[in-house]
């Protein structure tokens, strides 16, 4: 277990190369392990994914729980100077943590990801107040069924999603379960964070990737934050869901690939 301050974090071909390393920040009730197709599939890149707190090998610290507590633990546990990619959760907190701190993140890439995950008056691209309410209820009642029932709604609807969904889950079989009150906590977020403010102030070079079908985070909500961003691209994979870098991992290479090579995280 290789562990930067509270985080789990899994490094691989460390100095393989003179390129920028590749940072991965995982989604909600998942874990690290959800990357090990995308990683294999980058075999010269370097790359450093990350246990987000009470998920994997990352224990869970209740009083830790805030947004800003996350974001300063995934900033303490990269590189000194990285890409980050984010997918969902991970996704807002990597949007944070270059806004915070450009030095640190050359690039990002976006993955399923949104400013906010909960509809407003202004907002359509999420999860009304009932959904998420009943949601929560559910996590509280049976955490493991809700979590397994969220896996395939992530995958409804994709190419392969059968086969896309026993590997998510076997990650989270063979890697570790999200820790109960973590789940919770990060629903909380989910429920109250809106990050609309902050994203135009971003400058970093983007990548936005997007599934044609997903359901958790509509295309649409993925396609604002690449059209606020000064400098993105937005790209969508077809009949991919939210996990397109699992299901459809062929068609997220050729899309992250040249990204990463001409930010120079890539040999």
């Amino acid at each position: 277990m290789h562990m930067i301050g509270p985080l789990h974090v899994d490094r691989r071909n460390v100095g393989a190369s003179a390129a920028l390393p590749l940072a991965l920040v995982h989604g909600w009730g998942m874990n690290l392990a959800v990357f090990d197709a995308l990683r294999a599939a980058l075999p010269g890149t370097e790359s450093w994914a990350i246990d987000l707190p009470g998920h994997g090998l990352s224990p869970w610290n209740p009083s830790r729980a805030d947004f800003d507590s996350q974001v300063d633990a995934v900033r303490a546990a990269l590189p000194a100077r990285c890409v980050l990619l984010g997918w969902s959760l991970g996704g807002q907190i990597a949007l944070e943590i270059a806004r915070r701190d450009p030095a640190r993140v050359a690039a990002l890439v976006l993955v399923s990801s949104t400013p906010r995950f909960a509809q407003s008056a202004d907002w359509p691209h999420g999860m009304n107040a009932g959904e998420l309410e009943a949601f929560s209820s559910l996590v509280d009642q049976d955490w493991r069924q809700t979590l397994s029932d969220f896996v395939w709604l992530q995958l409804r609807g994709s190419r392969n999603a059968a086969a896309t969904q026993q590997r998510v889950e076997d990650a989270l079989a063979t890697h570790g379960a999200p820790h109960p009150d973590a789940l919770g906590a990060d629903l909380d977020l989910l429920g109250t964070l809106d990050l609309r403010p902050q994203v135009p102030s971003i400058t970093q070079p983007a990548l936005l990737i997007a599934g044609q079908n997903d359901r958790v985070t509509p295309p649409g909500a993925t396609r604002w934050i690449a059209e606020a961003l000064p400098d993105a691209r937005y790209a969508e994979i077809a009949r991919a869901g939210p996990a397109s870098f699992v299901s459809h991992t062929d068609e997220f290479v050729d899309l992250v690939r040249p990204f990463l090579v001409a930010q120079g995280a890539a040999p």
